[in-house]
């Protein structure tokens, strides 16, 4: 058994990257989304690479591993399309999920709220107890107290309940206590413990995260139990993982339990796969732009590697779990163009998605998308996307964008053009986002452009941001795909108190780590990690005492041999302030400092395997155009652009823009001055003209 799959759901897209361990051959495919039911277009997919073995398709009982990142959660948040929902929390506790913080989802804006709550007051019952802030029983949670809350969860007939107590996170007995109390007096209800679901400080928070948890539950067992069905029916011998927003596999069983931890599964998967491409590229930093149909996803990695934060939002819902630091912004091929009440033309966060899609689609879209303005002016082919299996219209797309061209008194070619220059400064904001505003020049970094229309743009998002280096995976429009193929099984574990970084706190720190080393080595075992594959990384959450917000530190690393090894108390200083001088822009070396989170984070690293396919053959010649056609690369006349095929080129080719590159997946556009290069591994490195 030698074929690994991985299959990311996008809004537009369905991808499959397939590989075979042992000879490094793989397979690509790309589908129609069906955002009804996606398992629809992965059983097509899977139908379609196997096929029938004798005639190339792949083995079915050699397939042993299948990936899946799924957008399902975050659609469903987006969407509003949850199950009824209730909450169990400590008396006098009730509309906490409304108070929230004081921040304000917009500063200037005092019309806008936070979303309601995703349980109506009506649906959170109040229950008699008390854990204190040392984790002592303040007051003891009764029999009654247990009946007549799980009589009110029964008769107000949610398919699901949250159990938020306060400092449950330092004892979490009460909580379990009313959970086995629910299961017992309503069978089938699904029950989320914020204890189980987010163990930390901070209530609203975790409130928050424990009752969107529950809120999706319903809706990830049912969708995962018909794909685990499909799969295991195609199958007969693969281990089916979820990818989790932190960018590591997770088990069908703990996606069914903890389905907040898919929230942002996609994007975290390309993250994977674009750090395995800039090691093959020697781009130790790198700027991503994941540009689909919907979104484009921006991340920052240094020294291969991706922060990785722990607290964010998601349609304007507060997560606070382990989640890849990615940025995204509402600017995707399916992009909709539209005035405002100002009278300014705007472009997305609307989207015409994969069903009408843009105009050029033909399925009945008529709004004026990115992906219509990229037709009009040459860019994209109208022989259509996928190979040509989904062609385009170019004239449904010039009647989109006449009424805009109308209205500005400016050509359908400026018009479109304008389109583009609108949604790359809605990227070029969000690229700032995770590296200017974070004390990062991304002048010193590579843009890597993937996902179906990043290499479409990132001639212009390298452009603006004056970036000199643009990296294009192999397979761009399938990265996610290939990162799910290569991704690790993780898990991490938190403890939740706060410590002064003293002598006598070091012991604390000490007994907390060790308890997190135990409980990591029975995670491995559970997940049948091999010795030689384990992983573990210690992180401390610490602040200035005093401040409200603290800074996530990597202080040491394990392996399966031996646990970690705690550094010096000083070290430990240094490290803070080290990291907060490169946060803020300063530090108080001589201030007390406090650990209020200890984390580990485990993995169980995949065996080495290629993520893209090494390029056999080389050339010194000058590859050849398949094509010629006219591009409009500026508000001058549109110029004879030769085009490319990219499984044509080979690898020390040079491309001289200006120049189209097409293939499968993606279509890469070269701008007048730019150079291109095919290296070892069969990216294009793409210089960029500054002056």
């Amino acid at each position: 058994m030698s074929w690994s799959i991985g299959v990311d759901v996008g809004g537009t897209f369905t991808d499959f990257h397939a590989l075979n361990e042992g000879n490094g051959e793989s397979r690509v495919l790309k589908l129609a989304s069906t955002p009804d039911n996606p398992a629809r277009a992965i059983v097509a997919g899977l139908d379609q690479l196997l096929g029938d073995s004798a005639n190339g398709g792949i083995d079915a009982a050699q397939v042993s591993r299948l990936a899946h990142g799924t957008t399902v959660a975050t659609n469903a948040l987006i969407q509003g399309k949850g199950a009824p929902v209730a909450v169990v929390t400590t008396e006098g506790f009730r509309d906490l999920l409304e108070i929230g913080r004081q921040t304000r989802p917009r500063m200037y804006d005092l019309q806008v709220d936070h979303p309601q709550p995703l349980a109506p007051r009506h649906l959170r019952f109040e229950v008699a107890e008390r854990i204190g802030a040392d984790g002592e029983v303040v007051r003891e949670l009764t029999g009654a107290a247990l009946a007549t809350v799980a009589a009110q969860v029964r008769e107000s007939g949610v398919a699901s309940c949250a159990v938020c107590l306060l400092f449950s996170f330092l004892n979490p007995a009460h909580e379990r206590a009313i959970g086995r109390a629910l299961e017992r007096a309503v069978p089938g209800l699904q029950v989320s413990l914020s204890s189980a679901v987010q163990p930390e400080f901070r209530e609203y928070e975790r409130f928050s995260t424990t009752l969107i948890n529950a809120w999706l539950q319903p809706t990830i067992s049912l969708y995962m139990d018909r794909l685990e069905e499909e799969v295991s029916s195609r199958l007969p011998n693969v281990r089916l993982g979820i990818n989790q927003s932190s960018g590591g596999l997770m088990s069908v069983s703990r996606a069914r339990a903890f389905p907040v931890r898919t929230a942002l599964s996609g994007p975290a998967a390309g993250v994977v796969g674009a750090v395995r491409v800039a090691r093959a590229a020697q781009a130790a930093n790198v700027i991503t732009l994941d540009m689909g149909g919907t979104s484009a996803d921006v991340c920052l990695i240094r020294e291969y590697r991706a922060d990785v934060g722990v607290a964010r939002k998601v349609a304007d819902f507060p997560i606070r779990l382990p989640m890849v630091d990615v940025h995204t912004v509402g600017a995707g091929g399916g992009s909709i163009a539209w005035f405002d009440r100002d009278g300014l033309l705007k472009v997305g966060p609307h989207s015409a998605g994969a069903d009408p899609g843009p105009a050029c689609y033909g399925q009945g879209g008529s709004a004026a998308t990115v992906t219509d303005a990229n037709l009009l002016l040459g860019r994209l082919s109208a022989h259509g996307l996928l190979g040509g299996d989904m062609p385009l219209d170019v004239e449904a797309a010039r009647g989109a964008i006449a009424p805009l061209a109308a209205r500005l008194e400016f050509s359908i070619e400026r018009t479109a053009l304008g389109i583009l220059d609108i949604v790359t400064a809605t990227m070029v904001r969000a690229i700032r986002a995770v590296s200017v505003e974070r004390g990062h020049d991304p002048r010193e970094c590579a843009l890597m452009a993937y996902g179906g229309a990043g290499a479409l743009h990132a001639g212009l998002v390298a452009r603006e941001l004056r970036m000199s280096t643009i990296v294009v995976p192999p397979a761009p429009g399938i990265l996610c795909a290939q990162g799910l193929v290569v991704a690790d099984l993780s898990e991490e574990l938190v403890r939740s108190r706060r410590v002064a970084l003293q002598a006598t706190g070091m012991l604390v720190l000490k007994h907390s780590m060790d308890e997190l080393w135990r409980e990591a080595l029975i995670w491995f075992q559970r997940e049948q990690v091999d010795m030689q594959r384990r992983e573990a990384e210690l992180f401390l959450d610490m602040r200035y005492v005093g401040q409200n917000f603290e800074l996530r530190v990597a202080v040491c690393s394990a392996d399966g041999q031996r646990a970690p090894l705690l550094p010096a108390l000083a070290q430990l200083q240094d490290m803070f302030n080290s990291a907060h001088r490169q946060m803020y822009g300063y530090a108080n070396d001589g201030d007390a400092v406090e650990v209020v989170n200890m984390r580990m984070a485990m993995r169980g690293a995949q065996s080495p395997m290629p993520i893209v396919d090494v390029v056999q053959a080389s050339s010194a010649s000058a590859p050849q155009a398949s094509s010629h056609r006219a591009v409009h690369f500026s508000d001058a006349e549109a110029r004879n652009t030769p085009v490319y095929a990219r499984d044509a080129l080979l690898a020390g080719q040079l491309i001289n823009g200006p120049a189209i590159v097409e293939q499968l997946d993606a279509t890469t556009v070269l701008f007048p001055g730019d150079v291109a290069q095919v290296n070892a591994a069969g990216a294009l490195l793409i210089s960029v003209p500054l002056s």
